[in-house]
């Protein structure tokens, strides 16, 4: 299981949804692929509610209990990058490679080391996360009038990133540079966070995942035991499924194989 961009200590951060599947599901390996914890914006000030404790003690709880917990940090928690190791079943890398159970390497990485902004011009990347997370602020607003008409979760800021040429572009840019870094590694596969869009795309001879965000989508992907690659969404006031689909997100194949455990 891969899960990225859960942003904990952001009043955006669907916690309870995450806390919620990963009670759901169980896996024998869960990658956590960066921007776990928001320190860009604790260091703006504390928030932190029980549930986001919650989720922390659940990733804790299934380490003790066998699960591999592979950590990559991503830019918004690289204060972790000064304490790559083991620490007990939690290991932190810089990125990986993950085999799967039909033999396919995937190179699992945060994906900010291909952002272009990040790269050269990190003030930047930090005006546009304050906007970010007045936006967010809107989409909660935006879900509290439409709970009240009884209507379902919608993505205000997702709308708005899918609508918007400029972010279309550098989705496209983003994925691209990601794919050429992949092709020097010499994988069949890409999988990333960061840019809060989750899909799964064949790009020629390597497959491109995007695990999504838990502020947005609230999306993970999953392999099962014969080496299938879904991607899953989980809505804040809903259930497990595939059936909320955000951009072009699809699942590799519709081979039956072994189910998750619930």
């Amino acid at each position: 299981m891969w899960i990225s961009d859960v942003h904990l200590g952001t009043k955006g951060c669907q916690a309870e949804a995450l806390l919620d599947f990963i009670k759901t599901y169980e896996c024998e390996k869960l990658y956590l692929v960066g921007d776990i914890i928001d320190i860009w914006a604790l260091k703006r000030g504390i928030h932190w509610p029980q549930s986001h404790n919650d989720v922390v003690q659940k990733i804790l709880r299934k380490a003790r209990k066998g699960t591999e917990v592979i950590y990559i940090p991503g830019n918004h928690d690289e204060f972790l990058m000064e304490h790559f190791g083991d620490f007990g079943n939690i290991t932190l890398l810089e990125n990986d490679i993950h085999t799967t159970s039909d033999g396919r390497r995937i190179l699992v990485m945060h994906g900010h080391e291909m952002d272009s902004i990040i790269r050269n011009a990190g003030w930047l990347a930090h005006v546009g996360d304050v906007g970010y997370k007045m936006l967010m602020g809107l989409n909660g607003w935006v879900n509290w009038c439409r709970r009240k008409l009884g209507k379902d979760y919608w993505s205000l800021s997702a709308y708005i990133k899918n609508e918007v040429k400029n972010v279309v572009n550098f989705i496209s840019d983003f994925e691209e540079s990601i794919l050429r870094h992949a092709k020097d590694s010499e994988v069949h596969g890409v999988l990333c966070g960061h840019i809060h869009h989750p899909t799964i795309r064949p790009m020629g001879e390597i497959t491109y995942y995007n695990t999504g965000d838990w502020v947005e989508s609230c999306s993970a992907i999953v392999e099962d035991y014969c080496g299938k690659i879904e991607l899953l969404y989980h809505h804040p006031h809903g259930a497990v499924g595939s059936e909320i689909r955000v951009g072009d997100a699809v699942a590799e194949s519709q081979i039956p194989c072994v189910t998750w455990k619930r």
